[in-house]
């Protein structure tokens, strides 16, 4: 069995739990383990890094110093979410080639009986554990159930295949990885040359014209290819296009319906699991139609449960809110 240590990051326990249940779901075919880190802590996402250098990679290390302490033969640390990767290869990257980063980032780990020496771990995203540690035979054999006649386009997000420290990836760019695997699975992969455009990160919170055109872009380049659905690696490009589609459409007056699925509900569908057990049905813009080409049959979803608008926090898209009587419309016009 092949095991790892494992960074959930905070969006698997609350936004993306369908990309957590889908990663649970296809371990044990796939013969892998993964030992999440004992108390680890947010990674600071992308804004910290911005604001104050030294405490935010502090922040990040003490991550990678508490994933240490649990090695136990196992050197790689896997991180499911782009964003969560590439911070905490970054903090791995630059306190090895920045010494002075490194100690002022010790100092400060110090204060928790900490350290963590660079070069300690290797910090791996999950899809290159599992095109480059598992292969893409090993997967093709535990396929039961083809994705043949689902149209899919590949959607890698910015923050994967760049800066690519260790030079992982086939290309910065075009990366084939994703479609390669997604191919294995028995799916029709479509020419998605917008695979590694950004999906605008948090500009919905902070420009939300920026972000639909982002958004939009994005969906519009797979509706007009062909795509029934999207495959996505990352939960904030999965929590963007799906969560702020329909605010992009008010936005625009357009109308697309492009569903957004991890691509691991995608190898969970083809090892012949059942949705629910995937999680799919959870996602706001439906699957129900597009997994019918492949005789996938999603149960309708229930009606959200009223509740109270957080007087306090970020701004969510109105789809994700309820105030007992009818949506909150947020898009800009």
């Amino acid at each position: 069995m092949n095991k790892y240590l494992l960074y959930p990051g905070c969006s698997l326990e609350s936004s993306a739990k369908a990309y957590a249940e889908s990663l649970n779901a296809i371990l044990e075919p796939l013969d892998i383990q993964l030992e999440e880190i004992e108390d680890w802590n947010c990674c600071g996402a992308t804004e910290y890094l911005g604001i104050n250098l030294i405490p935010a990679y502090s922040l990040i290390a003490r991550n990678l110093a508490l994933a240490v302490k649990q090695m136990d033969g196992a050197h790689t640390l896997v991180a499911p979410c782009s964003a969560c990767y590439l911070n905490l290869a970054k903090a791995d990257h630059y306190m090895q080639e920045r010494p002075a980063l490194g100690t002022k980032v010790n100092e400060a780990l110090a204060a928790g009986g900490l350290e963590y020496k660079p070069g300690t771990l290797d910090v791996r995203h999950l899809l290159d554990v599992l095109i480059y540690d598992v292969g893409l035979d090993a997967i093709k054999k535990k396929v039961t159930r083809p994705l043949s006649g689902l149209k899919v386009a590949p959607y890698m997000g910015c923050m994967l295949p760049r800066p690519d420290y260790k030079h992982r990836w086939s290309d910065h760019e075009h990366p084939t990885e994703l479609e390669d695997l997604l191919r294995v699975l028995g799916a029709d992969v479509i020419d998605y040359p917008l695979t590694t455009s950004c999906c605008g990160g948090h500009m919905t919170q902070i420009g939300p014209e920026t972000a639909f055109e982002l958004i939009c872009r994005l969906v519009a380049g797979a509706d007009e290819r062909g795509a029934h659905l999207m495959a996505t690696v990352c939960p904030m490009c999965q929590l963007n296009l799906d969560a702020y589609q329909g605010e992009m459409n008010g936005y625009f007056g357009t109308d697309y319906h492009m569903p957004i699925l991890f691509f691991t509900q995608l190898m969970g569908l083809a090892f012949g699991k059942d949705p629910d057990e995937l999680g799919i049905g959870t996602e706001l813009v439906s699957s129900r139609q597009a997994l019918m080409h492949i005789g996938v049959e999603v149960p309708a979803a229930p009606e959200p449960t009223a509740r109270r608008k957080k007087e306090e926090g970020l701004p969510m898209p109105s789809r994700l809110l309820r105030n007992g009587h009818k949506h909150e419309k947020e898009a800009v016009r």
